[in-house]
């Protein structure tokens, strides 16, 4: 970046009038132009702010020009700019006013960073709905026009995005126009100019007349969805959902469908990977009679596709498929039609494909009914139950309440077992946290009995796995089974087990022990936590491991408000004050925070009253403002003055912080009103007073 912006330069620097409201712009200009990238950033993030001091006028003939000629920075300063300007309308005057913020968005809308003109085009969406029709037509318009007969590509595809905002408000002679433009941008030479008309053609079609829809927009489609470039190929089929909804089922079948049809035959694997993807709105789009004659054989052949991603996405669609066929024969249509490819995709070769499969498969139960579920779909769900990928296991497993409303779990329990087994011991450790995080879902399926059986072990085994989060997670799982199988059943199956481990070799276990009584404690209510859990952990205060014993402090703190006055005044506060007195600084101050919170909770269960009637002095007591305000207090002015002071006195460190050199000139001051103590606030926050760079 260029150096400098100091006083005597810049479109605003002050003059020797003196005028100290100008002071805020050339802080703004010259930290624009510093060498620190962040504090640009840092700059631009506040321009409302800027806006606000300098005023309606000033930010439209001052601030804009300056940033329009600036716009050669690091993308992120650029990102940023394009942000904030999309939200400027209301201070540059009003809607009426909004063309004066087109200038810096039409050369950020050029630039060679695509997330940087993304962001421009959409600041520009937004504020041309805040345009009149006569400012439309008159500014904005213009603007569209320059962008599409841009000579880099970079302007013409920004263009594409802003035809649909523009149009429907636009007269008929400038709606040719416009017409005409984007048919132009269509034929490009350049295919990322196609790909971004082809990406806004939908769009463009909702906006436009029927006639013309059928006159310009299909034609266009179908030369996009035959283009060379297989990028600009596939984006034709997205916008052929939005296309579809407009037409009567004979435009459909005579415009569209022979399109459709060769997209999803497509020399080019990501164009069909494309109409797979699309399926489900493609089906809602073209009707339940088209679906039938033209989609369904287009499916099957998706469905056996020779790449695996296209074969995958067809199959993450099967169950969205049979769901939006019409009621009248749909069964016949899944059983004959679409089971068939199913039950080869079972056995696939590629583990992507078998997930995808697997994540949807169970929902087709619902809609099969329970006598085909048995008969055909139950071998396919053993099958994956089995299958050699844990992924694939996994997604059956975690979809198994569709299958319980239809025939019940215990159908598969004998296959569930090992699975869930399997995968619990799984080598990978994420998919041991995947297992556990459903199997409070299962444990309420699967009944107390059963779980108790066969998954029990289980549960506590993860508490001692050598990795943390695995760990962590099973904790969490337990206390989600209280919740599920009440405390009876805690205290007589989980607690004794946790208690257990209070005495293992491994320090880790000890802690997770602590933790599980944290989790445990609320589910299991005062009289287990007391009578169970508490003795527990107060014999662990004495641990010999540092960590544990302030996982105690910690500990206590968290069930404090579960237990009763009692045990808190007489168990847990000496040993809180023992542990006050540890040689570890850690577990003293963790001791420390729970010793005060203890205490306060006595307070509060013994003396309910007394806080509010002991009076307090300003300073040591941390609520001194809830105070009733003395004789002749004016306590809002008491609070404007200090906050005054606060900002004049973080002002003066953040200069002294930055350094001054008087052979570079003084550094900057900002002089506001005292009355505004907010915007002194906001200022203050934003200038850093910076020192002019030559």
């Amino acid at each position: 970046m260029a150096g400098a912006a100091g006083p005597g330069t810049g479109p605003v620097a002050a003059g020797g009038d003196g005028d100290d409201s100008l002071y805020p712009i050339a802080v703004l200009i010259d930290e624009l132009r510093n060498e620190d990238v962040q504090l640009r950033l840092n700059s631009i993030k506040k321009l409302s702010t800027i806006a606000l001091a300098l005023g309606v006028e000033r930010t439209r003939t001052e601030l804009l020009p300056f940033l329009t000629d600036t716009i050669y920075d690091e993308d992120e300063v650029l990102l940023a700019l394009a942000e904030q300007l999309g939200n400027f309308t209301g201070l540059v005057g009003g809607p009426d006013f909004a063309h004066c913020l087109l200038p810096p968005l039409e050369s950020l809308a050029t630039v060679e960073e695509t997330v940087v003109r993304d962001k421009a085009v959409e600041s520009l969406r937004q504020i041309s709905q805040e345009h009149t029709p006569i400012a439309l037509e008159a500014h904005f318009v213009p603007l569209v026009k320059r962008l599409a007969s841009g000579d880099w590509f970079t302007s013409r595809t920004s263009a594409c995005g802003l035809f649909s905002v523009c149009y429907p408000r636009a007269s008929n002679a400038v709606k040719a126009e416009i017409r005409q433009h984007f048919r132009s941008l269509c034929s490009d030479d350049t295919p990322m100019v196609r790909r971004a008309a082809a990406s806004k053609l939908g769009e463009f079609a909702k906006v436009l007349e029927l006639d013309s829809v059928k006159s310009e927009i299909v034609p266009l489609f179908t030369n996009l969805a035959s283009d060379e470039q297989d990028s600009v190929r596939l984006l034709a089929v997205e916008a052929c959902v939005s296309i579809a909804q407009l037409l009567s089922q004979e435009d459909l079948e005579a415009l569209v469908m022979p399109t459709l049809r060769q997209a999803a035959e497509d020399k080019s694997w990501r164009v069909r990977y494309m109409v797979a993807d699309k399926f489900s709105e493609l089906q809602k789009a073209v009707g339940p009679k088209i679906t039938l004659n033209d989609l369904i054989p287009a499916f099957q052949n998706l469905l056996k596709d020779c790449e695996a991603e296209v074969r995958a996405a067809a199959a993450h669609k099967v169950k969205e498929l049979c769901e939006n066929l019409p009621p009248e024969g749909r069964e016949t249509i899944i059983m004959n039609q679409i089971l068939p490819f199913i039950k080869e995709l079972v056995s696939d070769t590629n583990q992507h494909v078998k997930s995808a499969l697997a994540s949807v498969i169970m929902g087709l139960s619902t809609i099969l009914g329970k006598e085909n579920t048995i008969e055909h779909l139950l071998p396919l769900f053993l099958a994956q139950l089995k299958d050699e990928c844990p992924e694939v296991r996994l997604n059956i497993i975690s979809n198994l309440d569709c299958v319980n409303e239809v025939i019940g779990i215990r159908q598969l329990s004998q296959s569930l077992l090992p699975a869930i087994v399997e995968l619990a011991e799984d080598a990978k450790w994420r998919v041991r946290l995947a297992i556990i995080e459903y199997m409070p879902l299962l444990a309420g399926q699967l009944g107390v009995q059963f779980f108790d059986e066969k998954l029990n072990s289980l549960c506590m085994a993860w508490l001692v796995d050598h990795v943390y989060a695995i760990r962590e997670a099973a904790t969490n799982n337990l206390m989600k089974l209280v919740k599920k199988f009440g405390t009876e059943w805690a205290q007589n199956t989980i607690v004794p087990k946790v208690l257990v481990m209070a005495s293992d070799p491994n320090y880790l276990h000890r802690m997770t022990t602590l933790f599980c009584i944290n989790a445990l404690s609320e589910a299991c209510g005062q009289e287990i936590t007391t009578k169970q859990m508490l003795p527990i952990v107060l014999k662990m205060a004495g641990d010999q491991v540092a960590n544990v014993r302030f996982n105690v402090a910690k500990s206590l703190q968290k069930i404090g408000p579960i237990l009763d006055t009692d045990a808190l005044q007489e168990e847990v506060k000496p040993i809180l004050q023992k542990l006050g007195q540890d040689e570890d600084v850690d577990v003293k101050y963790f001791a420390q925070e729970a010793l005060s919170a203890v205490a306060q909770r006595l307070r509060k269960l013994d003396f309910p009253a007394k806080d509010s009637e002991e009076p307090s002095a300003p300073g040591a007591d941390k609520n001194h403002f809830l105070r009733p305000r003395g004789p002749g207090e004016d306590t809002g002015k008491a609070h404007t003055e200090r906050a005054a002071r606060v900002v004049s006195e973080e002002a003066v460190e953040a200069a002294r912080f930055r350094g001054t050199d008087a052979a570079k000139g003084p550094a900057y001051q900002l002089h506001v009103n005292t009355r505004d103590t907010l915007a002194q606030l906001e200022i203050a926050e934003l200038v850093h007073f910076s020192q002019s760079r030559d």
